[in-house]
């Protein structure tokens, strides 16, 4: 009998882990998007470097959360959108164009909210 001792561990090991994978899916996504190979390079060792371990492996969920986290600040950036929203103060005035955010925000729940679910039904 295992006990619940070390079942609590366990799973707060797996949290953690899943969170850690997490990070890293988002910092995947950024790179993919934006930075390159600046930032996937080395991420790609890390990745490699926790994936060389079963227990590491069974949180990789975490890189779908991990994206959809970005996902998710992406819609929230542009919530003003779509479209050009323009603003003024007593010293300067612009006007920004915004992308429509239900696309990212849809993408970013599925994801996020997938990972999660993913990780849960395995542990």
């Amino acid at each position: 009998m295992v006990s619940s001792r070390t079942s609590r561990r366990a799973h707060l090991a797996g949290c953690g882990w899943f969170w850690a994978w997490a990070l890293l899916g988002a910092a995947a996504a950024l790179g993919a998007v934006s930075l390159g190979p600046i930032l996937v390079a080395p991420l790609f060792v890390i990745a490699t470097l926790m994936a060389s371990r079963s227990s590491i492996r069974r949180s990789a969920f975490g890189l779908l959360s991990g994206a959809g986290a970005l996902l998710l600040y992406v819609a929230w950036v542009q919530r003003a959108g779509p479209g050009t929203s323009c603003w003024q103060t007593q010293t300067a005035s612009g006007c920004d164009e915004h992308l429509n955010p239900l696309p990212w925000l849809i993408a970013g729940i599925g994801l996020f909210v997938g990972g999660i679910a993913a990780h849960a039904r395995r542990a």
